[in-house]
């Protein structure tokens, strides 16, 4: 993989989220404006478009910006010229004056008082910038100073404005109420039940748009809880989420990643690209919206952060696959795993990673103050991006899947600190060291670890304690190697063995083969072995197997007691 002649590059997008500063300092767009003409199309003045985190969407809601600003039309050509929209511009270009709403970065630990004077302040600042923007008088602004409460604000503000054509935008509508039902389902139907100040503040909005001030409306958000949650408060959107034409405006297809990478790697490295485009497939592909949609959707952010981490002058991939903050804002958006029985939501996600797969139904809407069902659940994980469609299965039930590799190791890792938090056991202190001396070649930590988790959780729930378990606590322990790629009954030669290590990079000094047995008693002992060995030894002779250097493979007998490790050479 040499490095080819010097020759120009494009800056990534990553952490930019401003159309006009993507396009005017020299940033690789990938141009989403045709989906500014579908939107027009449909003739609904009032839409919701919701994805996971990190997929996109405040990049896009920014070209609304400046796609319909009516100030901004001077600047049309410069910014739109070369895409789609500028070749093809609508009826309704720079027809608009834009209030944009943010309401991300809300802090929720310090309780609803501060949510409630972030969130006016939030708001005020916007309405000022607009009305500062569109030259009113400083009269009208002194005039929305004084007022605290949200709601009032843009009460004021609509009579102010009352003769305008405006275009709402808000972004990442509910990232604050998500964060707060993490915490307090009761805190947040405070918020967004009847005489809540997010419910009044949606309940001022709809009555704008009976007035005609407000145009249109377009909104992203992560999940509909909170829109379902202010039911009646705020009922004219249009959900355009999961319609086949819309799967792609968000997050990128394959096509939209092999020319990041032309544009990009492939300028600066002499590498296969189709080599290159499996390997982000298994790490940031799989999601689709639409049962009917053809193309499965990479996330956009994370193909960036590779993009902006590649290593140009070695042609190397970046040692770390994940943003930390972007690991956080999955982390974050887990603590939803405890809304309603967090037992049985707990038991859903051992039967994903047990299965690779699950069964369910989306849900239309949510009703917080009936019990939380197993498929309100699903469609939770299911918005956030923790599992997606795989196929159907029969009329409205489908079969979910786990899309990619990040989102399965974040599964392992939150499986291993539910495991340390429900049964007070330490792992995450020494974890990663332990998994250091297991890639040099010294097993006995990580059999120890291994050992401690088994015995503790064995003899709490032996009746439910069988080999999937063992299977999923030693994938759990081991997703915190960051430096292997972890592969759970890779079929090999039509052979499927319990667990593969394999070196991110040659460096890494030995490759694993774990075959896991679990024996509930003495007598099973001797039948499982030997199958257990017989397994092993016929992966070795497997040429997929074969090619694997410095391979060191395993049988992990498991039992109430202890964990045997007996390694079997080739």
């Amino acid at each position: 993989m040499n490095s080819l002649k010097d020759k120009k590059m494009k800056k990534i997008i990553y952490g930019i989220s401003n159309y006009k500063m993507a396009r005017e300092d020299n940033y690789l767009y990938i141009d989403k404006t045709p989906f500014i003409e579908k939107l027009e199309n449909l003739n609904e003045k009032y839409l919701i478009f919701l994805r996971p985190r990190r997929f996109g969407k405040s990049l896009f809601l920014s070209t609304l910006q400046y796609y319909y600003d009516e100030n901004l039309a001077h600047e049309f050509d410069k910014l739109f010229g070369d895409t789609y929209i500028g070749k093809n511009p609508t009826p309704l270009k720079n027809s608009y004056r834009i209030l944009f709403f943010e309401f991300s970065g809300i802090e929720v630990e310090r309780g609803l008082d501060f949510v409630y004077d972030r969130f006016s302040s939030s708001v005020k600042v916007k309405i000022i910038s607009y009305l500062d923007r569109y030259n009113y008088s400083k009269e009208d602004i002194q005039s929305i100073e004084q007022i605290k409460d949200p709601s009032d604000i843009l009460r004021k503000f609509f009579e102010i404005v009352e003769n305008d054509s405006i275009y709402i935008l808000i972004d990442e509508y509910d990232q604050f109420a998500n964060a707060i039902l993490a915490y307090s389902m009761n805190d947040f139907l405070k918020i967004v039940g009847k005489g809540g100040f997010v419910r009044s503040f949606y309940e001022v909005l709809k009555g704008a748009t009976g007035t005609g001030v407000v145009q249109k409306i377009f909104i992203t958000g992560v999940t509909p809880i909170t829109l379902d949650s202010l039911s009646s408060g705020f009922n004219i959107v249009k959900h355009i989420t999961y319609r086949e034409e819309f799967n792609n405006l968000a997050g990128f297809s394959e096509s939209e990643v092999l020319l990041s990478l032309k544009e990009t790697v492939l300028k600066k490295c002499n590498i296969d690209k189709y080599s290159l485009l499996e390997k982000l497939k298994k790490w940031y592909n799989g999601y689709i919206f639409n049962l009917k949609a053809d193309e499965r959707i990479y996330n956009s952010t994370l193909v960036n952060y590779f993009l902006t981490e590649f290593d140009y002058r070695d042609c190397t991939m970046p040692i770390k696959m994940l943003d930390s903050n972007v690991a956080s804002d999955y982390r974050a958006l887990m603590k939803l795993f405890n809304i309603g029985d967090s037992e049985n939501n707990f038991q859903i996600l051992q039967e994903l990673i047990e299965n690779n797969s699950i069964t369910g139904v989306i849900k239309d809407r949510y009703d917080l103050n009936r019990d939380f069902t197993r498929d309100d659940f699903i469609t939770l994980i299911y918005s956030m991006g923790f599992i997606t469609i795989k196929d159907e299965a029969f009329g409205e039930v489908i079969n979910f899947e786990i899309p990619n590799y990040v989102i399965k190791i974040l599964y392992f890792n939150y499986f291993a600190v539910e495991i340390e938090k429900r049964n007070n056991i330490k792992i995450q202190n020494t974890i990663s060291q332990i998994l250091i001396d297991l890639a040099r070649g010294n097993i006995e930590p990580f059999k120890n670890q291994l050992n401690e988790v088994v015995k503790v959780l064995s003899n709490r729930d032996l009746m439910g304690f069988d080999e999937k378990y063992f299977q999923m606590i030693t994938l759990s322990l081991l997703s915190f190697a960051s430096f292997y790629f972890i592969e759970s009954q890779p079929e090999k030669d039509k052979k499927y063995p319990d667990i593969l290590l394999i070196g991110r990079d040659e460096k890494v000094p030995n490759n694993y083969l774990f075959e896991l047995k679990w024996v509930k008693g003495k007598e099973n002992y001797n039948a499982n072995k030997k199958e257990g060995i017989e397994q092993v030894e016929g992966y070795l002779k497997l040429d997929k197997i074969k090619s694997i250097p410095k391979l060191r493979s395993f049988l992990l007998i498991g039992s109430k007691d202890r964990v045997e490790f007996l390694e079997l050479e080739r």
